[in-house]
């Protein structure tokens, strides 16, 4: 009998051992701390808009005053998440620069798991039929227009990861809606692998990414987590996504590189097509970074690689943005 209680609490300690060591090993690769809300002027709301038979969602900050015809920026999340996390994944940085520069923002929300972007491997669709969510972001930039009184002349979007990919999406088969696009944590899909059917020359382009992301290749290859989980196909290199849509848009020529240091190992390395075209399209590499957009508000999980504070992601994209002439 004894010897059965023995072994019963050697089990019960090793459960609890086991348990513990992956909470551990949870806290050191998965959580991090939320960062801190700051104070905005404006007004953050929700709504929907009915779409296919469906009730698609979405967020907006408005800031304080906004004067009409002011710039529109949409912002798209990642895989499984929604508009309140890439809120606090970007540190709320597209809700400060909105203060300063006088913009709205817009988060809508995925009706899967993913986005329906380029890639042809993904959760797209409900009920064997695919969400059309180019059809969506399009229409919510109408009805945004028609209530806040955006200029439509100067709406952008941008996205993380899977939303990243979707804002590649939106600057094939929508770069007349979209004045430019920031796509970070996302390359251009390969060609067996995208489902994407180009209109023409296309819009300006922004893809920034890290150069040590364990999700999504900077050299390209296959998109996935550790070799193991979210497969989601073969992308182009970081370096020749941004020569396709150089190449889209007819900019010839080779392209000006800058390279600035910062802080712990890592360096900007910003590679810029214009060459006197009216599009332009910028390759922002961090070199020494991870997956997601840099930022000084908030560290991003272990997991997902190296998570510099600087360059500040919003920033740059915001300043590609407003460069753009509509």
């Amino acid at each position: 009998m004894r010897r059965v209680l023995r072994f019963l609490v050697f089990c019960l300690l090793s459960l609890l051992g086991l348990v513990a060591l992956c909470g551990a090993l949870f806290g050191y690769f998965v959580y991090t701390p939320p960062p801190e809300i700051p104070h905005l002027s404006g007004a953050l709301s929700k709504g929907s808009i009915e779409m296919g038979g469906l009730k698609r969602t979405y967020t907006t900050y408005v800031p304080r005053g906004l004067a009409q015809g002011a710039p529109l920026v949409v912002v798209m999340h990642g895989s499984g998440e929604n508009a309140a996390r890439i809120r606090a994944e970007t540190g709320y940085g597209f809700d400060r620069l909105a203060d300063e520069h006088g913009f709205a923002v817009v988060y809508p929300n995925s009706y899967t798991f993913d986005w329906d972007d380029c890639g042809k491997v993904g959760d797209f669709s409900v009920n064997g039929v695919n969400i059309d969510d180019v059809e969506f972001l399009v229409a919510l930039v109408e009805k945004l227009s028609a209530e806040i009184g955006v200029d439509r002349g100067r709406v952008f979007a941008t996205g993380v990861s899977a939303g990243g990919f979707m804002s590649i999406r939106l600057a094939l088969e929508a770069p007349s809606r979209f004045r430019a696009v920031a796509a970070v944590s996302a390359n251009m899909p390969t060609p067996e692998n995208s489902k994407c059917n180009p209109v023409g020359q296309g819009t300006s382009v922004m893809i920034m990414n890290g150069t040590k992301d364990p999700l999504v290749p900077f050299n390209g290859g296959e998109v996935n987590l550790l070799g193991l989980f979210y497969k989601g196909g073969n992308v182009r290199s970081s370096r020749d996504s941004g020569q396709y849509f150089a190449d889209l848009n007819n900019i010839v020529g080779a392209p000006e590189t800058k390279q600035t240091p910062l802080a712990d190992k890592v360096s900007l390395e910003q590679v810029l097509w214009r060459n006197g075209s009216k599009a332009e399209v910028e390759l922002v590499a961090i070199h020494g970074g991870g997956h997601g957009i840099p930022q000084p508000y908030w560290r991003r999980p272990r997991l997902l690689g190296p998570s510099p504070m600087e360059p500040n992601g919003p920033v740059l994209i915001w300043a590609f943005f407003e460069r753009q002439q509509p």
